[in-house]
């Protein structure tokens, strides 16, 4: 019964979980990965069923909130970049209203869930909500929308260290930091790929502001990045193992600036979708340190 009334509302449903890209699980994967370093870290190992439940559904129904909110505000200029061409508010096949209305409701499943934390994991969910709103109009005035990215991507951290500790000790700040950094380095080249295209629109971006520099800025974001993972692993004691994980990332970020060399949309959208591997070689080296101690 179920499963025949799913087949018959799905033609109005597929939309607005396009709009959610549900369909395509990089941006959850990108924002799992450090908060589950950040569980892990926070507890010396598995944080348990419940917080590993609510962080994990979270992410992913507010990376969701965050797409729909995001295709929202570039309803307008989205059918002018060949990327997000067919997305489906730029098609029509989802309306405006019901961007917001999933906006909304994704948001509040993610705060009840979050209700069942303490208070101060809640509290700073409310900065982490509002990150996720303002980001889609931060292309529309500051040469910098990366960074209200990796801010809002990386809130997940210290509500982790909330959660476990019930305080947010300096080194969660310096685990955000790095993944900050990582995020605008990844979502740089995420922008190169629509440069072209941005430029005519009056888009802003880190690809634009950086210009022919993009590759260096880029390099130069990654070696901080994991300037900052060594400092973690010595913060946080962590063993042999971490630092295989942390020379697993060193050479795929290699790679990935071996991709971008000729800055091709495709080479360029290569080296963004690879850095799931990067999250997964660094948060694979923490979980294995605490399997093992």
């Amino acid at each position: 019964m179920i499963s025949q009334q799913l087949n018959r509302h799905w033609p109005t449903l597929q939309p607005y979980w396009q709009l959610a890209r549900l369909d395509r699980p990089i941006g959850s994967l990108l924002l799992l990965w450090p908060t589950w370093c950040a569980l892990w870290l926070a507890a010396k190992g598995w944080p348990g069923l419940h917080l590993f439940a609510v962080f994990t559904l979270g992410v992913v129904l507010m990376r969701a909130a965050g797409c729909a909110i995001n295709d929202f505000a570039d309803r307008r200029i989205d059918g002018s970049v060949k990327r997000t061409a067919a997305r489906p508010l730029a098609t029509g096949a989802a309306t405006a209203r019901g961007a917001v209305q999933l906006f909304l409701g994704l948001s509040l499943v993610s705060l009840l869930l979050v209700l069942t934390t303490n208070r101060l994991t809640i509290l700073l969910s409310l900065p982490a909500l509002a990150l996720a709103f303002c980001y889609p109009f931060a292309k529309r005035y500051t040469n910098l929308p990366q960074v209200v990215l990796g801010a809002a991507f990386s809130m997940g951290i210290p509500m982790a260290f909330a959660a476990v500790q019930h305080t947010v000790p300096p080194q969660a700040w310096l685990l955000f930091t790095a993944n900050l950094l990582w995020t605008v380095a990844y979502d740089t080249f995420y922008a190169m790929v629509d440069r072209d295209d941005d430029l005519k629109i009056g888009v802003k971006s880190t690809a634009i502001l950086f210009g022919e520099l993009d590759r260096a800025m880029t390099g130069m974001l990654q070696l901080l990045v994991l300037f900052a993972l060594l400092l973690i692993g010595t913060r946080f004691e962590l063993g042999a193992v971490y630092y295989s994980g942390l020379a697993g990332a060193a050479a795929l970020f290699g790679y990935q600036q071996w991709l971008i060399r000729d800055r091709q949309r495709d080479a360029c959208f290569r080296a963004f979708l690879n850095n799931n591997w990067v999250g997964a070689s660094v948060f694979g080296g923490i979980f294995c340190h605490y399997l093992i101690n």
